[in-house]
């Protein structure tokens, strides 16, 4: 995890969290969320007197990003960051109370079913329901497990999963389905991003301008974000570190359909001893033990400590090892008894062998790790998300915009040659790889978005096309083991599936060209728009 101008600030009390719901009910009646209603905007903004959002307006996507893909983010970004700031800086610090959320929350539903879609690409997503039956004709459902495509055929959807997959004339389309034609479009299952901050700080310009920033601004910034994320055809992520349970408020909104945005698995904050790479500092056996019971306690997926030194980083190594054997042993049997996997952010070979001794899951990274490290990972199935793209030169784009510091530069510079041999190693030993970014998964990159530069670099570095289409969906299903219930366009699973120009089995590239996106049985993007009769 990468963190800049860490403020220490209580956990949020009751009130705060439910001023935190009230303010992403508010981005959700702005920015198009499915079910977003003036009802709803009119109870959020009256549960904050229209003063959080107003003060939080003009700052709701100042790092969002000004694009989704090469084609759509200007209006996806356009949307979110011109109408949500505006109307909530706008209208809510101008009226107060009942009154001023009462007329954002019909503006806002009234535009959810025309201006808001238009931008998102084409028509207003509609709530998924046990009732609604959607068809995808015409299209190639690619292999995600090797084998010939599936030609001109046809995905039955109802409500949120999938009923049928096969050829037209196999699939009995009902009368009363929503046709949708993905002629001369390749489907594959949506993307999956296993490395994401959707609060991400940096050293630089941007960072400093954020380091006083609410909670309550936050969630509202990170909720435009996890919108931007799923437009840009990523369905699931996993957070590996946010601050003060505001996670754990935006998971729970966009589960309710309050807000847009993909699938979360999260791990609350990142684990640390004092002064590591995280925010949640413990230090002892039982100091660790309590910090990792709180973050279940609160409801966290995955545990996330830090056992070396990170990039942003002013002071310490990213080869160390700072946790001592009974404090690792001790956090992780604790997570494991409760039934909660551990990643570890590390780039430290001797941090790497020490955790593996007591049975981590995951690392985050692995800068610095060698072949004795991976061939261990290998024969003990413990997993690695790279986030390649962060120490290679395309993140240059990113870094000149949030204005990044020379020394920062440089540590990103001396990182990226151990890096990118690391994961070349990695790849030729046949490690269990899960596709993360350590970037919003919109971000550009490489003239693409950070989740198709990620994939890209993947095969640059060895993978076959296939391979790194797989590390975004199956390989991070089965990491999150959610393999049931995702990762796959089968029956009985989540409708989540994207819709690309040619085959990404053929040439991984073909991600830079998403121009459909569906989650849980919802259209939220369709640049062509085109409806059979």
């Amino acid at each position: 995890m990468i963190r800049f101008g860490q403020t220490a600030r209580a956990p949020l009390t009751r009130s705060a969290r439910s001023s935190c719901r009230a303010l992403v009910l508010i981005l959700a009646c702005m920015a198009g969320s499915p079910v977003a209603t003036a009802q709803a905007g009119a109870q959020a903004a009256a549960q904050t007197g229209g003063q959080a959002a107003a003060q939080a307006g003009g700052q709701v996507t100042a790092q969002a990003g000004a694009q989704v893909t090469p084609q759509a983010g200007e209006q996806a970004a356009a949307q979110t960051g011109g109408q949500a700031a505006a109307q909530a800086d706008g209208q809510a610090a101008a009226q107060t109370g009942g009154q001023a959320a009462a007329q954002a929350g019909e503006q806002a539903a009234a535009q959810t079913g025309g201006q808001a879609a238009a931008h998102a690409g084409g028509q207003a997503p509609a709530q998924a329901d046990e009732q609604q039956v959607i068809a995808l004709v015409d299209g190639t459902v690619v292999a995600i497990d090797g084998g010939p495509a599936r030609q001109n055929a046809v995905v039955l959807i109802e409500g949120e999963r999938i009923s049928q997959v096969g050829v037209a004339g196999a699939v009995t389309v009902p009368a009363n389905a929503r046709v949708i034609s993905m002629k001369d479009k390749w489907l594959i299952p949506g993307l999956m991003n296993m490395h994401v901050h959707l609060g991400l700080r940096l050293p630089g310009a941007a960072g400093a301008a954020l380091v006083n920033e609410t909670d309550p601004q936050q969630v509202l910034r990170m909720a435009s974000n996890a919108r931007l994320s799923v437009l840009s055809g990523v369905t699931t992520l996993r957070l590996v570190g946010e601050d003060h349970g505001n996670d754990f408020a935006l998971r729970a909104a966009i589960e309710r359909g309050e807000v847009t945005g993909p699938r979360i698995k999260t791990a609350g904050g990142v684990i640390v001893p004092t002064g590591g790479h995280g925010d949640t500092e413990a230090d002892g056996p039982y100091g660790l033990a309590r910090a990792t019971r709180q973050q279940i306690k609160q409801g966290a997926d995955w545990i996330k400590i830090a056992i070396s030194g990170g990039i942003s980083d002013e002071h310490g190594d990213i080869s160390s090892a700072p946790m001592t054997d009974e404090e690792m042993k001790t956090l992780i049997e604790v997570a494991h008894r409760n039934g909660i996997k551990v990643t570890a952010h590390n780039g430290s070979p001797v941090a790497a062998h020490q955790a593996m001794q007591f049975g981590i899951d995951c690392f985050e990274h692995g800068y610095h790790l060698d072949d004795s490290v991976l061939k261990e990972m290998k024969a003990k199935g413990v997993w690695l998300v790279p986030t390649i793209v962060v120490s290679q030169p395309g993140a240059r784009e990113f870094y000149r915009k949030i204005g990044s510091p020379d020394w920062y530069l440089a540590r990103v510079d001396s990182t990226g040659k151990d890096h990118w041999a690391m994961l070349q190693h990695a790849i030729r030993l046949g490690v269990n790889i899960a596709l993360g970014t350590d970037q919003f998964p919109f971000e550009p990159n490489g003239g693409t978005t950070a989740t198709v530069a990620e994939a890209e670099l993947y095969v640059k570095a060895g993978m076959t096309p296939l391979q790194a289409l797989q590390s975004a969906t199956t390989q991070s299903a089965k990491l999150l083991g959610i393999e049931a219930d995702v990762g796959r366009i089968q029956p009985g699973k989540y409708a989540d599936i994207v819709a690309v120009e040619a085959d990404p089995t053929k040439d991984i590239s073909a991600l830079r060209t998403i121009d459909f996106v569906m989650k849980g049985g919802v259209v939220y993007r369709n640049d062509s728009a085109r409806l059979l009769p």
